[in-house]
């Protein structure tokens, strides 16, 4: 079929690798433009964009889909058929009838739940033991199309965002394929959502970091594993900023405040509940991460100061 890849960022590569690998006809990618960033605010590729060009597909670049110039030059190209996966924009009625077969949307998360922005990190701060990937069909609200296929994983108790999200990517590349495949060889209904069941996983913020000692330790735990790479979990130590990369559950108990340190075989931080979360990785504002145990040494830290 022919078709029109929608995508941006690192998450979407292996759904374009796959759709090229598997002989789809992807004509052209539709990406973000080059955004600045670093301290020479270089103008730099999107991870799709970059995949794009290894493979010699053209680029279009719209500031924004919805603009008569970029429907036209939509329309233009006559896809059969138009596939979005992390695009960066909301896409509107007069894009999505352009191609016979609509668009196809890879989202990862098992809808209903989780629809929104950040699926995978808000799975694994909300606790969740398992999540995957949906391709769905593409309709003007939020994540609610129709569900074409559904793939479930399991996420392990110590698996971060950063580390299940390349997971998700390729099952979501794989689940594309064979959407792909039965939509090819005649029609694939899609099923209407339970609204009823939604759940949903907002755009972070900043403040989304902060950590709440009163909260248990295993939920600080999943705090810690879930919002990263940004804005990352962060508390406050000795008027400084402090964000806690890596973590793991102890099964000590402790009477001390919540947020209070115990700097005794490893650093250990007392939660809501009196269980004691270990801190694996930490990274001071402005320094670079290290092991919690090197922090602990050069901060000479001392037994129920605290965290706040």
């Amino acid at each position: 079929m022919k078709s029109v890849f929608l995508g941006t960022p690192d998450f979407a590569v292996p759904s374009l690798e796959h759709m090229i690998a598997a002989g789809h006809g992807v004509v052209t990618v539709v990406t973000q433009p080059d955004r600045p960033k670093g301290r020479k605010q270089e103008l730099i590729p999107s991870p799709v964009k970059a995949a794009a060009l290894r493979h010699g597909i053209p680029v279009f670049q719209p500031e924004r889909i919805r603009r008569p110039e970029a429907i036209e030059y939509l329309r233009a190209l006559q896809p059969e058929i138009m596939i979005v996966v992390g695009y960066g924009q909301i896409i509107p009625r007069v894009v999505i009838d352009i191609a016979p077969r609509g668009i196809i949307n890879v989202h990862a998360s098992l809808l209903p739940e989780l629809r929104g922005a950040a699926p995978i990190q808000w799975a694994i701060a909300r606790g969740g033991k398992t999540t995957g990937v949906t391709t769905m069909q593409i309709d003007e609200g939020l994540d609610t199309g129709g569900i074409l296929m559904q793939s479930e994983t399991a996420i392990d108790p110590n698996e971060t965002a950063v580390e299940l999200s390349p997971r998700l990517a390729v099952d979501g590349a794989q689940l594309l394929v064979r959407t792909l495949a039965v939509v090819e060889r005649g029609s694939l209904p899609a099923a209407p959502q339970d609204s009823s069941r939604a759940t949903w996983a907002p755009i972070l913020k900043k403040d989304d970091g902060r950590i709440n000692w009163t909260r248990s330790a295993h939920e600080i735990h999943n705090h810690i594993r879930g919002l990263q790479p940004w804005p990352g979990a962060f508390t406050c130590f000795r008027g400084q900023t402090l964000h806690l990369w890596r973590s793991q559950l102890s099964g000590r108990r402790s009477d001390l405040l919540p947020g209070a340190l115990i700097n005794d075989s490893g650093v250990f931080v007392t939660g809501g509940d009196g269980a004691a979360l270990e801190i694996l990785e930490v990274q001071l504002e402005g320094r670079k991460r290290m092991p919690a145990a090197v922090f602990a040494n050069g901060q000479r830290l001392t037994n129920e100061e605290r965290f706040a």
